[in-house]
């Protein structure tokens, strides 16, 4: 089979090796589509945290399962519709005990700890692989970035009214305006792009956009009558910018860093404590949420098609990734078509 493998920073090479046998408690899933994440581009790049060379990218799995092993089968059967939850985890370890196995100390993400999915097949414990019957490949596909969006809305407990600022009209901003959005939040967006502000608009609905390059304390006082969001999400990737949403907050807010970033993190003391503000990291998601992203979009709620702007066949993946990295490209979500 093909697989396209990262051998070090900027290097792609197409490799043919062969179908992996599953073993027991394993699944073989035949790859029909994978979703291209800011982290494969951070990868690739060589500005990735928590990562070695060579590694095959790719954690954003639409497939089908080829074959279950003679074991443990979880109800999956040759033909199923699926995709997978890629993070790893020893299910030993505090968080894992605690139930937040997102947040495992040894955790493994498919494609950044371990070989990922930009390849023709691959093997996957039974117990990650997540059923989407009746779903189209552009839905399997997306189901993982949502539910990092999904995962950073629940970590701030977002409630019905409530002014949530989202910096960052990414994919996983994107993801994280929708539910926000869903939970009955006033969700404004904020982004240095003006394109994506109004993809913003269009697709997660949300009520206000604010430009990063303008006097972004004085729209964010109008918009808000002076109160400032009780919500910030940081979905950016960018450190500079994660560091400016400690001044975006209401009192006795919270901001959330659904971003990750190689850089220290630093932030003015006594205006955190002023504010008595509260700071939380997200991280990757769980199960509960990947079927809850599976049921919002069953019943509607989330437009996959217009959320893929941009597709290549596997063979082109090469060609395609270096046009996608290019900020003129207008790239919000590659799929990778096998």
């Amino acid at each position: 089979m093909r697989s396209l493998v990262c051998r070090k920073p900027d290097l792609f090479e197409m490799q043919q090796i062969a179908i992996p046998t599953p073993k027991e408690g394993e699944a073989l899933i035949k790859v029909l589509a994978v979703g291209v994440c800011g982290t494969d581009y951070h990868a690739f790049r060589g500005n990735q945290p928590y990562f070695a060379y060579p590694r095959v990218l790719g954690h954003e799995i639409a497939g089908e399962i080829a074959e279950v092993s003679s074991g443990k089968s979880g109800g999956l059967r040759a033909g199923d519709r699926v995709t997978v939850m890629p993070y790893i985890a020893c299910q030993t370890c505090i968080a894992c005990r605690q139930g937040k196995s997102n947040a495992c100390s040894q955790l493994k993400v498919l494609g950044v700890h371990a070989d990922g999915s930009m390849c023709e097949y691959m093997t996957v414990p039974t117990e990650y692989i997540v059923k989407a019957e009746g779903m189209s490949v552009n839905q399997i596909a997306i189901i993982e970035p949502l539910s990092i969006g999904l995962h950073a809305v629940n970590r701030a407990r977002i409630e019905s009214d409530e002014v949530v600022l989202v910096v960052g009209a990414g994919p996983i901003g994107l993801a994280v305006m929708k539910f926000a959005k869903l939970a009955g939040a006033q969700v404004i967006a904020m982004d240095m792009n003006k394109e994506r502000l109004s993809f913003a608009e269009k697709w997660a609905q949300v009520d206000a956009i604010v430009d990063a390059l303008g006097d972004v304390d004085e729209a964010l006082k109008t918009i808000t009558k002076g109160d400032y969001p009780t919500t910030v999400i940081d979905a950016t990737g960018n450190a500079h910018s994660m560091m400016n949403t400690f001044s975006y907050a209401a009192h006795g807010g919270k901001v959330v860093f659904v971003s990750l970033v190689q850089a220290d993190i630093t932030f003015s003391d006594p205006e955190f404590h002023k504010k008595e503000l509260t700071l939380l990291g997200s991280r990757a998601a769980n199960l509960q949420e990947f079927e809850h992203v599976i049921a919002c979009m069953k019943a509607g709620h989330i437009d996959a098609d217009s959320f893929i702007s941009h597709r290549a066949p596997f063979d082109q993946t090469i060609d395609s990734f270096n046009t996608w990295l290019k900020r003129e490209s207008g790239v919000i979500k590659a799929l990778i078509e096998m």
